[in-house]
This record gives structure tokens, C-alpha cells and sequence, in this order.
């Protein structure tokens, strides 16, 4: 098995991805804060920070499970978190940092990886390992961007926020545009976007559960699938970060103190504001002047450009469209009120989101070459689609004066840019998808005479 080229390059990616972790919970310690496993690890006992996503961890870990098996590991998931929840109500163990439920999914997971090693053998051991490992990823993935997260805030001390603000001007500014009107809907509106913004990898979960609904009969995995997708915006995304650091105009350009509870993974001190350049969002937008680096605080995340939010969104709404009706609305709505969200919350700009686009487009036509072998168009469409991101990104620093004074000129430059690499995506991808022949019926017979 391991002289198959497949096979060694899952177990050198194995490797690189544990390596990692374990650099990156060296770094957290270096910081005096906990790395991804050590917090992985405490949920094994404490309160979890991340309940719904460990179920639906184990949600994606059954695919490969029988209906009767799916039960038995369901039922244990709730049987351990009511131990859980008894054992803490009889010491007054207080939840106050977490969640009640989610020890019981992760117990789950880790006793079908156990099942797996030793009660398995061959294929069907390759199967619940690649499930058990499926599952283990969306959660470690979730525990990584925290981490990495504070890393860009500690190792990046000044932002680029004056440039994409001035360059949004060629965009109409719509963080500032939309924040009003979400500001306007008041209570209802805020809390309906917090919701669908929070719970992004929930309807993520929801799309990949439909992608693997046969995986269990089939005894396979699909050669793409999101989870795939999700996976790879998570890990080249943030590395971005670290290259074009950016807090986003809450923080840059307002005190931010009413989002930071939905920000902060890993303080509860909200920021008082000095670090802004004014107190303008969402009511006045930016003046123009030339733009400078931005000294900022040690705590808020750099991780604005681009917008991975919109990069889930969007992948999301391209893997829904194989779906039933109601699969194809609930990615359209989830594209939408996400792209309203980041902007109405004043997470991001405008500029973050075409990046974001352009980006997740670019690799999602990667790994569908990738899965079906490259050839001249697929090489095509990912050379244009990261010429493009990087061309944004070189414009959003060098040329976002010159974007704010001409915005008729580099406005609907930037949407057609971004437009053609959706253009390229669809005409290119469309013909790689199978097509199955209409059936034809069957000539009829003249009756004997």
C-alpha cells in the first residue's frame, strides 16, 4: 500500500499537518496561552467551547457508519454528555466558558479511531480511519485558526487597513453602506446575521453530509467533495494574513467594543478604541488622503484579506447547486446573508470579499483539476484565477489612492476582474461535470400479421 504514490502523499500529508499543530502549540505557549491541542485535549473533560461543531464533527465521522451504527454512536454521543451534565450538576460545576454538551461526540470519534486500529482490518479500517479523520479535522481546523489567529495579532504590530479603506472608495464603501443598514433593522437584523454568521460551518456540515450520504454503501469516498474545499481555504487563507494584515473597519475606523464578543476567541477585555484611526464607521466614511502602515493592538486579529468568511460562503454556494431545491436556496440565502453580514458588521470590506471570491474560486478549480487530472484548461483557470488575487492584492497596496480618486474607472475594473475569473470558473468546470444520456425509448414493433 504505501508504494502507491496516493498512499505516501496522505501519509506525508499526515505528517506535515501534525507538525504543524505541534509548532503551532509551541508558539501559543510561547505567548502563555494553550495551543489547538492542548485545547482539543480539555474538552475531553471540560465544558467545550465548540459543541455544535463537535457533533457535527461526528455528524461528518457516521457517513461511513451503517444506519444501525450511526444510532449506537449517536445514542453513546448523548449518553456521555448526560454523564457529563449529572457529574457537573452534582459537583456545582458552573458552565460559564462553554458549552454543556459536546464531550460525548468527541469521546465518540476518538472510540471509532480506537474500533478502527483494533477491530478493523483492510479497506474497512482505511474507510473509518478516513471518516474518524474527517471529523477530527473540521474541529482541529476550528482550534488552529484560533491559535493562528492571535499569532497574526502578536507578530504582525502594524495593519494595512488605510489602504483597502481608501481603495474601497472605488467600491462605494459598502461596509459603511450596509452597516447602516443593519444598524437601521436594529436587534432582530443584528442577531438574525450573528446567527447565520456564527454557524457558517453548521450549514457547511449540512451540504458535505448530502455530498457523503452514500459514501456508506459505497465504501468510498467522492473524489471532490466541500469538506475538501473547507479545508484547503482554512490553511492557505490565513497564511495571507500574515502578508496583508488587516483588522477590519470596526476596529480601524470604530471602537469595535459591541462585535468583540463575536471576535475574540481569546479575551474578554473589549479594545477602548484608541488604536482607531477615528470613530467613523458606520456613519461617515473615510476621508481621502494617503494612505500609511497603522500602528495597532496586540489582541485583534489580522484576518480581514480576504475574507475567508465569504471564501466558506461561496464554496458552500457552489456545492449546493448539485442539490434539491431547497439545498440550491439555503446556499444562495447562506451566500447572501454572509456577504451582508461580514460587511453590515463592519468585519470586513468590500475589497476583502472580491479577494475572497477570487480565492476560493481559484482552489476549488485547483482540486477539481487535481481530482480529474490537469490539463491546458485547468492549468489556465488556477494560473488566472492567482494572477487575479495577486493583482488585487498588489493594487489594494500600491495603487489605492489612485483607486479612490478614479472610482468610475477601478470600481467596475475590480467587479470585472473578479466576474471574468467567475466567467473563466463556470465555462471551464462545466464540461469536466458528467453528463448522463437521455434514455431512449424503444422502437416500437409492427405487429405480425
Amino acid at each position: 500500500m504505501w508504494r502507491q504514490p496516493r498512499a505516501r502523499l496522505w501519509a506525508l500529508a499526515g505528517v506535515a499537518a501534525l507538525g504543524f499543530l505541534i509548532a503551532l502549540e509551541f508558539a501559543a505557549r510561547g505567548y502563555g496561552l494553550p495551543g489547538p491541542i492542548a485545547n482539543q485535549v480539555r474538552e475531553l473533560i471540560f465544558a467545550p467551547k465548540s459543541g455544535f461543531l463537535l457533533y457535527a464533527g461526528m455528524a461528518l465521522m457516521m457517513v461511513v457508519l451503517t444506519w444501525r451504527q450511526r444510532f449506537i454512536a449517536a445514542g453513546a454521543a448523548i449518553g456521555i454528555d448526560i454523564a457529563f451534565f449529572v457529574v457537573r450538576w452534582a459537583v456545582d460545576a458552573k458552565v460559564t466558558d462553554g458549552h454543556p454538551f459536546g464531550n460525548g461526540a468527541l469521546w465518540v470519534i476518538l472510540g471509532c479511531a480506537v474500533i478502527a486500529v483494533t477491530r478493523r482490518t483492510g479497506q474497512e479500517r482505511v474507510l473509518l480511519l478516513k471518516g474518524v479523520g474527517l471529523g477530527l479535522l473540521l474541529v482541529a481546523g476550528r482550534k488552529t485558526g484560533d491559535t493562528w489567529l492571535l499569532i497574526t495579532s502578536k507578530a504582525r504590530p502594524t495593519v494595512l487597513d488605510q489602504y483597502v479603506a481608501t481603495a474601497d472608495h472605488a467600491l462605494g464603501n459598502p461596509s459603511w453602506l450596509v452597516g447602516r443598514i443593519v444598524t437601521a433593522t436594529g436587534a432582530i437584523g443584528f442577531n438574525f446575521l450573528d446567527i447565520v454568521y456564527g454557524q457558517l460551518a453548521v450549514a457547511a456540515v449540512i451540504v458535505a453530509l448530502y455530498q457523503l450520504r452514500n459514501v456508506a454503501v459505497e465504501r468510498r469516498f467522492p473524489g471532490h467533495h466541500l469538506v475538501r474545499t473547507f479545508l484547503v481555504i482554512g490553511l492557505l487563507g490565513p497564511a495571507i494574513y500574515m502578508i496583508f494584515p488587516v483588522v477590519g473597519p470596526i476596529f480601524a475606523y470604530g471602537t469595535g467594543a459591541e462585535h468583540w464578543a463575536a471576535v475574540s476567541l481569546w479575551s474578554q477585555t473589549p479594545p477602548s478604541g484608541q488604536w482607531a484611526v477615528a470613530d467613523l464607521w458606520p456613519e461617515t466614511p473615510p476621508p481621502i488622503h494617503t494612505p500609511h502602515h497603522m500602528p495597532f493592538d496586540g489582541i485583534t486579529p489580522r484576518n480581514c484579506m480576504p475574507s475567508l468568511h465569504t471564501a466558506w460562503a461561496t464554496a458552500i454556494f457552489i456545492h449546493s447547486r448539485k442539490g434539491p431545491r431547497v439545498l440550491r436556496f439555503a446556499g444562495t440565502f447562506w451566500l447572501i446573508a454572509t456577504l451582508s453580514a461580514t460587511l453590515g458588521f463592519g468585519y470586513h470590506y468590500g475589497a476583502d470579499l472580491i479577494a475572497g471570491v477570487v480565492f476560493t474560486l481559484t482552489i476549488e478549480a485547483a482540486l477539481r483539476s487535481y481530482d480529474r487530472g490537469w490539463d491546458r484548461s485547468g492549468i489556465q483557470l488556477v494560473a488566472y484565477g492567482a494572477t487575479v488575487f495577486a493583482a488585487l492584492l498588489v493594487s489594494y497596496r500600491y495603487l489605492p489612492l489612485e483607486m479612490a480618486k478614479h472610482p468610475w474607472v477601478f470600481g467596475p475594473l475590480l467587479m470585472l476582474v473578479m466576474t471574468s475569473v467567475i466567467y473563466g470558473y463556470v465555462r471551464t468546470v462545466a464540461p469536466w461535470e458528467p453528463r448522463t444520456a437521455p434514455t431512449r425509448r424503444p422502437e416500437s414493433q409492427p405487429e405480425p400479421v
